[in-house]
């Protein structure tokens, strides 16, 4: 039970205190906080698999999906040192957050409100890119981006779609549909005016 909970510990505190190296937020200084139904960490791979509505928030920036692999960069040094907030074996062996492997029911909601959804994904760290892959829809207001593979790095907002087939006529390129910025308040001032009639 002390292992399990020295596990536990040492996940929970290796993302929180190493947050400049992990960014789902933009130029966000905050704690990536995960949560799941179930936990299965590591130690000696300094891997922790959460299970069951897995999700990761930093800030306003949100990563869901059925399954979340958080890998930590192992640090070198003696696995059995213990560490300030009292976890035991293992616990010093694992440093800065790395990467976060999602699987299933893949969804990544940014600060600014960027949506994309997909089958699976890899948030990198280092490079701060979120590549998801599969069915993959971006929406960002009205606009949709469809594609079978893309990079998305959130920081820059700045991102690269990809498709399964290439070439004039091929099915399962990207594709995209984006619409003018007064579409929206033009289609009110339409239903507006339709009630008004219909209220003649």
């Amino acid at each position: 039970m002390k292992s399990l909970i020295a596990m536990a510990a040492l996940a929970a505190a290796t993302l929180a205190a190493q947050p400049a190296a992990a960014q789902l937020a933009k130029n966000s200084k905050g704690p990536i906080d995960i949560t799941a139904d179930q936990l299965e960490t590591h130690n000696t791979d300094c891997v922790s698999v959460w299970t069951g509505s897995a999700e990761a928030l930093q800030d306003t920036s949100r990563l869901r999906a059925d399954v979340l692999t958080a890998r930590m960069e192992p640090r070198k040094g003696k696995p059995g040192a213990a560490t300030a907030g009292g976890a035991g074996a293992g616990a010093g062996s694992c440093g800065d957050l790395m990467s976060i492997n999602a699987k299933g029911s893949v969804y990544y909601v940014s600060a600014d409100g960027r949506r994309v959804h997909g089958d699976e994904g890899l948030y990198d760290a280092a490079n701060t890119t979120l590549t998801i892959t599969g069915d993959v829809v971006a929406v960002d207001g009205q606009n949709v981006m469809r594609g079978a593979r893309m990079v998305y790095n959130t920081q820059t907002g700045e991102g690269r779609v990809e498709g399964a087939a290439k070439g004039p006529g091929a099915k399962n390129r990207p594709r995209g549909v984006f619409y003018p910025k007064d579409s929206a308040s033009q289609g009110d001032q339409s239903q507006s005016d339709k009630s008004k009639k219909a209220a003649k």
